[in-house]
């Protein structure tokens, strides 16, 4: 499956490789350059270098661009980042600015 990229950002951002378990597989759908779309970029890149660097994949997706993927992940809203791997599969609507909700959608820490 290939991905096109928002303008000016990559179609996959590599953290690292890191062991099979260890390695998350981020996908982030954004509607072009918005304000909110920009923001949840910076927002995800800021939290996977900080807690999982070295152990991510992350694809961002413009769904004006590719709107079939957008369909076939049944994203209704965006920005959406959708955590594949490791399981369970985790879905986060927004731009992701409240770090302790993605970190807990990310299972990176638990609910107090």
């Amino acid at each position: 499956m290939s991905t096109e990229s928002v303008p000016d950002w990559p179609p996959a951002v590599a953290g690292g490789t890191g062991s099979p378990d260890e390695s998350y597989l981020l996908r982030l759908y954004v509607t072009g350059v918005t304000p909110n779309s920009v923001r949840a970029i910076a927002n995800l890149k800021r939290i996977c270098e900080e807690h999982l660097q070295g152990r991510y994949q992350l694809e961002v997706i413009d769904i004006y661009q590719q709107p079939e993927l957008a369909t076939h992940e049944q994203v209704i809203a965006a920005p959406t980042l959708i955590k594949e791997l490791p399981l369970p599969l985790r879905r986060i609507i927004g731009d992701l600015s409240n770090s302790e909700r993605v970190l807990v959608g990310l299972n990176l820490r638990r609910r107090d």
